[in-house]
């Protein structure tokens, strides 16, 4: 089966979350905030988070142990592509596993402003981060290159979908690539903060501060404003098996079963803040503050608390 991986990143600035990027390996998209979670094709899941903290999952989100990290700064994104994980955090940080998300080791960096999510799109490997920052790779992940980014504004998330990366960031800033090389201005419906992105269904959807939400139905080209069931700011979004879901402060889980039009809210486990969530494996996973792991396998519609070996938080969840 062609893999299809979707990542996103986002960044929360009263609580320091960040998220993911994008990836290839599956039939859903997910884009998040402060943990990711990132997919691969051998039932691997992976969570980063603050001081270089990274778990990683072998039974498709069930448990999960630590990984060996090569770094204690903070990481904030997730991708997977061509059999490597690929993880960015702060001061440019970006690290490599080529043995199945078990050890991650430092890349040499084209810069030093925080990386918030990555993403990949069959090809290449692009991270965004701090001030528009935009770095690619075009050989998987050895080494690395600035792009030309058309903002200064912090970019917290990004996703590839349908042959495009969309990337989202403060004050409703969202920019598009159609090459993986330059990345042009999209308008923007709203001046919230976006902090992640999700792709499923031909559709975009973003999502940000105060419950903000916004859908694109024309690949990325445009997007309107979407009625949300609440006011807690959204950091992640991901897709699987034609449901979106979101989530948020003060556990806030939201649903949309058709294509983003409309969100209600979920039960949720947890009140701890839920920063990041992708999908794999007819599962979602979302993570967030205090090491919180929650999984469902009804297509977002009950949650479950998994077992975390960390109270680190974790910041983005992809796949």
């Amino acid at each position: 089966m062609e893999k299809k991986l979707y990542i996103c990143l986002i960044l929360g600035l009263s609580i320091g979350i960040i998220s993911c990027g994008s990836s290839s390996n599956s039939t859903s998209s997910s884009s998040s905030s402060t943990t990711t979670v990132s997919l691969s094709g051998n039932g691997v899941f992976i969570v980063a988070g603050i001081s270089g903290n990274i778990v990683r999952s072998t039974d498709k989100g069930s448990s999960f142990d630590n990984a060996t990290s090569s770094t204690s700064d903070n990481l904030y994104g997730v991708a997977y592509g061509n059999n490597v994980f690929i993880t960015a955090g702060d001061n440019g940080t970006i690290l490599q596993s080529t043995d199945n998300g078990s050890s991650f080791n430092n890349v040499t960096s084209p810069t030093s402003n925080a990386l918030f999510g990555v993403g990949f799109d069959n090809v290449s490997f692009v991270a965004a981060g701090f001030s528009g920052s935009l770095v690619r790779s075009a050989d998987d992940g050895d080494t690395w290159d600035n792009l030309t980014s058309p903002t200064v504004n912090n970019l917290r998330g990004i996703l590839y979908g349908n042959s495009i990366f969309v990337a989202v960031g403060d004050n409703g800033t969202i920019v598009s690539s159609v090459d993986s090389s330059s990345f042009d201005n999209v308008t923007s419906p709203t001046t919230n903060n976006l902090y992640g992105v999700g792709f499923g269904n031909d559709s975009f959807v973003a999502v940000g501060d105060n419950g903000t939400i916004i859908l694109s139905s024309d690949n990325g080209s445009s997007f309107d404003n979407v009625t949300s069931p609440t006011t807690n700011n959204l950091y992640g979004v991901g897709f699987g098996n034609d449901a979106f879901v979101a989530v948020g402060d003060n556990g806030t889980i939201i649903l949309s079963s058709d294509n983003g039009t409309t969100w209600d809210n979920v039960t949720s486990p947890t009140s701890n803040y839920l920063i990041g969530i992708g999908f794999g494996y007819d599962t979602f996973v979302a993570a967030g503050t205090l090491g919180n792991i929650l999984t469902s396998t009804d297509n977002g519609s009950s949650w479950d608390n998994s077992t975390s070996p960390t109270a680190n938080q974790l910041r983005g969840v992809g796949f």
